[in-house]
């Protein structure tokens, strides 16, 4: 699916797509590895977003591109990251990843969980 056409899907910032091409060239990945997004259980708001690198698609993935990037989900997860943002910042008040999500009804003051 391209959500660029649907305006539907899970989305990644300028910032966040730059940082994920120094990362991935800094650690040799090639340009079969994507961007894997999951939900999983924990956190103080109940639900915590996880991140990684990867290169092995399940069959029941659902896959996104945005700006160039492939980023991939599970069937559970995308319901609570569906038209979630990827953002990257290095300023002052904390440098790294985070996720924008219009699903969350509430996120701890770290920004790591939430709750739907």
């Amino acid at each position: 699916m391209n959500f660029g056409e649907t305006g539907q899907g899970i989305f990644i910032s300028e910032k966040a797509k730059e940082k994920v091409s120094l990362l991935l060239n800094e650690d040799g990945k090639g340009n079969d590895y994507f961007v894997r997004v999951s939900v999983v259980s924990g956190g103080c708001s109940g639900l915590s977003y996880k991140m990684d690198f990867d290169n092995t698609s399940k069959p029941t993935d659902q896959v996104f591109n945005d700006k160039g990037v492939k980023i991939v989900t599970d069937m559970k997860s995308v319901l609570y990251l569906f038209n979630t943002m990827l953002d990257y910042s290095d300023g002052l008040n904390g440098k790294g990843f985070h996720f924008v999500n219009p699903n969350a009804s509430r996120t701890c003051a770290c920004g790591e969980s939430f709750s739907v």
